[in-house]
């Protein structure tokens, strides 16, 4: 019986998650499964994916073969990284606790930058609903001062400009 960790689709059209199970292959997609491991929700920013690791780890090492999204899911979460890790034990190039050290340690810093992104996606969204929320932006004032002796040489130039401008016109209509 080959066995294989595949996604289960759920939910509703067009607002899909998925379960991560482990099923014979030959069972349809959304039928009989052997083992639940999880949950993947591609549609939040970013996608949400809760699984047993351990289960999932347990899996692999029994021979289960996973598709290439549920591998990718599981490269992000560590499986393969601690599949990696317990081959070198099994090498005797470190021991188990030296494993599972460099195992957590790994978990942690992957867990805190997840956390960082849902964070960083959270303001994200506030400072869109802000932006979108209807309350009108206060526009700046600008100030504009300018010296009186200024305002008055303009004021000059255009009388003196208005006052051509007749001239020039009937020099051109009696030209005609």
């Amino acid at each position: 019986m080959a066995v294989r960790i595949r996604l289960q689709r759920m939910g509703r059209k067009k607002r899909p998650f998925y379960q991560i199970v482990v099923a014979d292959s030959r069972s349809p997609r959304d039928g009989r499964f052997i083992d639940n491991l999880g949950s993947y929700n591609p549609m939040t920013k970013p996608a949400t994916i809760d699984i047993d690791r351990d289960r999932a780890f347990d899996w692999i090492a029994k021979g289960a073969q996973p598709t290439d999204t549920v591998r990718a899911i599981l490269r992000f979460k560590g499986v393969y990284y601690r599949k990696h890790l317990m081959r070198g034990v099994a090498k005797g190039s470190m021991t188990v606790e030296e494993a599972t050290a460099k195992y957590q340690a790994w978990i942690d810093a992957k867990e805190s930058k997840t956390a960082a992104r849902v964070e960083q996606t959270a303001a994200e969204k506030e400072a869109f609903r802000l932006a979108v929320s209807g309350v009108a932006k206060a526009k700046p004032v600008v100030v504009v001062e300018e010296p009186v002796a200024e305002v008055e040489a303009e004021e000059e130039v255009t009388e003196v400009v208005a006052e051509e401008t007749p001239a020039e016109e009937t020099t051109e209509e009696t030209a005609e």
